[in-house]
């Protein structure tokens, strides 16, 4: 099996390259996939070639093995994550940039080896440095090292940050370098009542912010669609991208690609979904531009929001592709045409996330007795703001603050609240029927979210989703209608208040921390 060496040079840990009393030291790494290491034929340093004879393995046991034992004997293991030292006698260097080349094999793979460079630099000065035990970084000993650091280099005394009641080792893969808690204090709307496809019923809203009048705002909304029948939701899109970019030496190149991909989808399907018992790959966009490929891969995540999942299935097809197709000069895992944390035009059109819609029937008489609104005078409000308003301020959103909502659940529930961005993008409509009642409804065609995985598992996290009764496999549809109701219940709040000349003695009276 071929793998390309800009792949296998991921295996380097760049900074490990270091001098020794007998020559060299560098770090290898595992970030691929659990292997098993059969050989390690030579280095070379700046064209110097090293033979296995004079060449030992570190390992992560703590124990040491001459390459040149490697030939014919037992494999040694070299699991994902696992770091192996590669001690080169011999070889001098000095400061600056040098050469590295690496030829070596893995069981089943058969000989492989890459280039890198790397480099050695003067001595540093002393670095202030945040205390980390290598051991056991979430022990109470490091912590306590972090809280104590944090008061002598601020000079403050920190009481608050320090009280949590979560395990700090269920904090793994979530945070580093943990010291303390950040207490967002939850409100409760609603109930609002959904019907929805997966949301079915009343359900009370956990919302955690530190804005006066959003959970009163948003309450106030959940009545008005709940004396009108409650709120209908739809979930009509489900994918999540990795836009890698292949680089050719022509344009022509780059069009022969896209139709290439497209003849070996089975092939590149198969090397996808190897890595995921989860992630289906749905399709890939192409996008040629100059003698460039630009390739949105599209995958369902099932319950998990799945940046990392689709990360690294597209790097095992793009791993494939590499092998297989011999006119790829250069590639990049990411383009920046995933617009990961970013709002734009490609996923208001094409869908990141969840493309969920919220739409109600609001009765004229409900807006008129709670509101204080005609609901043709909030239509034409809307057609004001909604339509030229946001044209000309070149908003992605049209509506008036569906972020607000969206942050205070995730930060709730436990997302990455860094997703608003994508999820902040939304098409607002309203209609003035016949029948002097208001049909409003919200799209929201990035809705970035997850039951299952990442910070969804955290305690007070995971409490919020209970209450939701979304928490675990099978719900992220289910959260998905239920935040889009939150939103639409926060449009129709809002904009009654401007529309009526509330907004501002709202605040005064319920937003001022005086």
């Amino acid at each position: 099996m071929k793998i390309p060496s800009l792949v296998l040079r991921q295996l380097y840990t760049n900074g490990s390259l270091a001098s020794t009393p007998d020559g060299v030291a560098f770090s290898l790494k595992n970030r691929l996939v659990d292997a098993k290491l059969t050989a390690l034929h030579r280095v070379s340093i700046d064209g110097t070639t090293v033979e296995a004879e004079d060449i030992a393995l570190a390992l992560g046991t703590g124990s040491q093995l001459r390459a040149s034992d490697l030939a014919g004997g037992t494999p040694v293991d070299f699991p994902l994550k696992s770091v192996v030292t590669v001690l080169v006698s011999g070889v001098t260097v000095g400061e600056g940039v040098h050469e590295i080349q690496v030829e070596f094999a893995i069981d089943g793979m058969g000989d492989l080896g890459f280039t890198v460079k790397d480099s050695i630099q003067a001595e540093q000065p002393d670095l202030t440095r945040i205390p980390r035990d290598r051991d056991d970084d979430y022990s109470d000993a490091a912590i306590r090292a972090r809280q104590q650091f944090a008061e002598t280099y601020s000079g403050e005394t920190f009481e608050h940050i320090k009280h949590y009641s979560v395990d700090p080792h269920s904090l793994g893969g979530n945070v580093e370098s943990f010291t303390g808690v950040a207490q967002i204090p939850i409100g409760l709307a609603g109930p609002l009542k959904i019907n929805g496809e997966h949301a079915q019923g009343e359900f009370i809203i956990p919302l955690a912010t530190t804005e006066g009048t959003l959970v009163a705002s948003y309450n106030r909304g959940m009545k008005v669609l709940n004396l009108s029948g409650g709120v209908t939701c739809t979930v009509a899109g489900d994918k999540m991208q990795r836009a890698p970019v292949f680089v050719f030496e022509t344009a022509r190149e780059a069009r022969d690609f896209k139709d290439w991909l497209a003849q070996h989808m089975d092939e590149i399907r198969a090397r996808a979904e190897s890595t995921t018992s989860v992630g289906k790959l749905i399709y890939i966009d192409t996008y040629l531009s100059n003698h460039f490929a630009f390739c949105r891969f599209n995958f369902s995540t099932g319950d998990a929001a799945g940046q990392n999942m689709v990360g690294r299935a597209t790097f095992a097809a793009c791993s494939w592709i590499l092998e297989t197709n011999q006119t790829i000069r250069r590639f990049y895992l990411e383009s920046n045409f995933a617009t990961d944390k970013k709002a734009s035009m490609v996923n208001i059109m094409k869908t990141r996330g969840k493309r969920v819609t919220a739409e109600c029937h609001i009765k004229g008489d409900v807006l008129r007795q709670v509101m204080r609104v005609e609901p043709a005078g909030l239509a034409y409000h809307w057609g004001i703001a909604g339509a030229i308003g946001s044209m000309l301020s070149g908003a992605n959103n049209n509506g008036l603050h569906s972020p607000n909502g969206i942050t205070a659940m995730f930060i709730a529930t436990g997302q990455d609240v860094a997703n608003v961005s994508e999820s902040s993008a939304a098409m607002l409509y309203c209609e003035h029927t016949p029948e002097d009642n208001l049909y409003m409804s919200i799209t929201i065609p990035s809705l970035i979210i997850a039951t299952h995985g990442g910070g969804t598992g955290l305690a007070t996290q995971n409490e919020c989703l209970r209450m939701l009764g979304c928490a675990g496999r099978g719900k992220a549809k289910k959260l998905a209608e239920i935040i889009a109701g939150v939103v639409l219940a926060g449009e129709i709040s809002l904009g009654s208040a401007i529309s009526s000349n509330d907004w501002v003695s709202s605040h005064e009276k319920y937003g001022r921390n005086r």
